[in-house]
């Protein structure tokens, strides 16, 4: 591979955020990828719109919010998990994602067909 790693989180970074505008409408306040062994982690912060912030205060709006961001983005998991495939030459096996709605985080881990942090030992 003739990125570094650090090229290639900020090409996982992009290719995120760029989803997330695209296909949710807004993108996140900051984004990081980590490359951690076989997994990549992304963190984004500043997700939540203005309506949802208001709704996360309400009886019941952090679960209804939690819901409908993880329906969300299961209906673009092979989306998701093909944009980070393209940018490290690995498959993924598996993607797990978690949303606070307290916080305005969301988090995924993509978990790798091999040991991606590897190459840059």
């Amino acid at each position: 591979m003739d990125r570094t790693k650090g090229q290639v989180e900020a090409a996982i970074t992009e290719a995120i955020t760029r989803f997330e505008r695209e296909y949710l409408g807004r993108g996140p306040r900051e984004a990081k990828a980590y490359i951690l062994d076989d997994m990549v982690l992304v963190r984004l912060t500043g997700i939540l719109s203005p309506a949802e912030r208001q709704l996360s205060d309400e009886s019941g709006g952090i679960e209804m919010i939690k819901q409908m961001r993880s329906r969300l983005v299961e209906s673009c998991s092979d989306d998701l998990e093909a944009l980070v495939e393209e940018e490290v030459g690995l498959e993924v096996v598996s993607m797990h994602t978690d949303i606070s709605a307290q916080t305005g985080e969301r988090v995924f881990v993509f978990v790798l067909s091999g040991d991606l942090a590897s190459r840059w030992e």
